[in-house]
C-alpha cells in the first residue's frame, strides 16, 4: 500500500478553520443609514453640538461589531431593551389610534401558554396581503407562535378606524427579506425608517406572510391580553 504524503498547502487547508466573523446582508447599509439620519440635523445646522449624533453613532457601531461576534448577545440585548423601553410605549400608542412610525399590532397565540400575545410590527399591508421581515428570525417569540398556529390578527386601519383583521400567517424562509422590504417601502418614508430600525436591530432576518380576511375585520374585544417582548418590521 502507498502513502500520500500532504503537500504544505493541503495541510494549511487542513489545519484552517473558516472565519466566526461575519456581516448579515444589509446590516452595513441600515447602519450607514441610520447613522447618516442621526447626522443629519448637524449637516444642516453645523453650530449646534453633534452631542446626540456621536452618541447614536457609537452605539450602532456597537451593534454592528456585537452582531460580527455574537448574533445571539445581540438578539438577547435588543429583546431585553424592546420588551422593557420600546413595546409597552409603541403599543399604548397603537392602542389609542396614533401610528406615527407606520406601525401595526400582530396578535398571536403563545405556543407554550395559550395566551393571546402581542407585538408592535412594521405595517406591511399591500391588500389583502400583510408582511413582517422579523427582525430576529426564528428567534422571535411571535415567529414560533406561527409556527405552531398559523391563526393570526393583525390592528390596522380600515377605512377610517383601526380594527382587528383575522389572516393566517406562513413563514418564508425562501424568500429574500431584503428585496421584499425595498417592496413593502415603495417610497414610504415611514416604512422607510422602520425598515432601518430593522435591519440596524435584527440579526437574522425573516419574512413573514399573513393572508388576511378583510371581511371578517371587527372591533378588539373589551378584555385585555397578555403581550410579549418582540418586534419586527
Amino acid at each position: 500500500m502507498r502513502l500520500r504524503l500532504a503537500t504544505p498547502a493541503a495541510r494549511t487547508a487542513a489545519v484552517r478553520r473558516p472565519s466566526r466573523v461575519t456581516v448579515p446582508r444589509g446590516l452595513l447599509a441600515g447602519t450607514l443609514a441610520a447613522a447618516a439620519l442621526a447626522w443629519g440635523p448637524y449637516a444642516i445646522d453645523p453650530k449646534g453640538r453633534p452631542v446626540t449624533a456621536l452618541v447614536l453613532s457609537g452605539i450602532y457601531a456597537g451593534l454592528l461589531v456585537l452582531t460580527m461576534c455574537s448574533r445571539r448577545a445581540k438578539v438577547l440585548l435588543i429583546r431585553a431593551v424592546q420588551r422593557w423601553m420600546i413595546n409597552p410605549v409603541m403599543r399604548l400608542m397603537l392602542a389609542l389610534g396614533i401610528n406615527p412610525l407606520g406601525l401595526a399590532i400582530l396578535e398571536t397565540r403563545g405556543h407554550r401558554s395559550g395566551k393571546t400575545r402581542r407585538v408592535p410590527v412594521g405595517n406591511g399591508r399591500q391588500g389583502s396581503q400583510f408582511w413582517i421581515i422579523a427582525e430576529h428570525g426564528m428567534r422571535a417569540g411571535y415567529v414560533q407562535n406561527i409556527a405552531h398556529d398559523p391563526h393570526v390578527r393583525v390592528r390596522l386601519r380600515t377605512g377610517w378606524r383601526y380594527r382587528w383583521v383575522p389572516g393566517i400567517a406562513t413563514l418564508r424562509p425562501d424568500d429574500d427579506p431584503l428585496a421584499r422590504q425595498r417592496r413593502i417601502i415603495a417610497w414610504h418614508p415611514l416604512r422607510a425608517l422602520n425598515a432601518i430600525n430593522v435591519r440596524v436591530l435584527g440579526a437574522d432576518l425573516l419574512t413573514v406572510h399573513i393572508q388576511l380576511d378583510l371581511g371578517q375585520a371587527s372591533q378588539p374585544p373589551v378584555a385585555a391580553t397578555t403581550s410579549v417582548p418582540a418586534r419586527a418590521a
